[in-house]
């Protein structure tokens, strides 16, 4: 893993804190595969802007050196944030995991009510 892997996501969400001009990020969450990997969220790279913009959840290992946690005795969560100037689609964004992805949709510039929880 010592490149990165794509990993699975529980959770993904598109904030805008209260201010002007907006500012979305995209925030996901779920659990490491191991507690030493590091979780970020990469961008695809596209020559014209897309309906869904791919942003890949990605597991890196931190470092080869020192010690290592041999297996995680609960399982550890993370939270990624990306600040999603510059990766948007015309449509939204595409959250793409190890084994599925999500689409979120944005309408000008803002994201779409949260919705209640167990009704996606």
């Amino acid at each position: 893993m010592s490149n990165g892997q794509l990993i699975d996501f529980e959770r993904a969400e598109v904030i805008s804190p209260m201010i002007y001009p907006p500012q979305p990020r995209l925030v996901v969450a779920g659990v490491k595969p191991n507690p030493e990997v590091e979780v970020t969220l990469v961008p695809l790279t596209y020559v014209s802007q897309p309906p869904y913009y791919g942003i890949q959840v990605v597991a890196t290992t931190a470092t080869a050196d020192g010690p290592h946690v041999s297996q995680p005795i609960a399982n550890v969560p993370f939270v990624a944030e990306l600040d999603l100037e510059g990766y948007t689609g015309s449509e939204g964004v595409e959250v793409i995991g190890e084994t599925k992805t999500k689409q979120l949709t944005m309408s000008s510039g803002e994201p779409e009510p949260a919705r209640p929880p167990g009704t996606e």
